[in-house]
């Protein structure tokens, strides 16, 4: 059972100036053995590097292969050894009970990192995040992200991917 966080929203505030800043913080954060049961949304305008990131974590959790948007299928599962990855693309809903008539309930509550773009077109209809990351575009390469965990899982992965003094916005 995940505890929500309980107090004001702590958002810790990154600046990545390109990607291998990027690749650098997915890297981190798959290193955390609480990834394996986290949900994470990430939220940002079209081309503010979702996919992207996504793309980086996954690799760095050993996925090969073509990693794909799931802009058109909504859900792309990824089996590994010792984990299953859902990236999940909400992009394309027009009402968010869509994600409840798709049967998503099952999914996030499997075992397993769930990864949610536009998730706020299924509002109400999944859980909690453990941890929102936040992209917004500062100029072709770099990012301004922030990070907002919301439950004691979240919280613990926002700390232990604290990175060095100047990847800090």
């Amino acid at each position: 059972m995940r505890s929500e966080v309980g107090h004001a929203p702590i958002v810790k505030n990154l600046r990545w100036s390109d990607e291998a800043a990027t690749q650098l913080f997915a890297s981190r954060l798959a290193a955390q053995p609480g990834l394996r049961h986290a949900f994470i949304e990430l939220r940002g305008e079209l081309g503010a590097g979702k996919t992207t990131f996504v793309r980086y974590l996954l690799r760095a959790l050993g996925v090969t292969g073509r990693v794909k948007s799931p802009t058109y299928a909504v859900v792309e599962p990824y089996e590994l050894v010792d984990m299953t990855i859902w990236h999940f693309d909400f992009y394309r809903f027009n009402d968010p009970r869509e994600a409840e008539d798709a049967g998503f309930r099952e999914i996030f509550a499997s075992p397993g990192l769930k990864l949610a773009e536009w998730p706020e077109k299924a509002a109400g209809f999944i859980p909690l995040a453990d941890l929102i990351i936040g992209l917004k575009v500062v100029d072709d390469d770099a990012r301004q992200v922030s990070l907002t965990p919301q439950t004691a899982l979240g919280m613990g992965l926002l700390q232990a991917c604290q990175p060095p003094p100047q990847e800090r916005a």
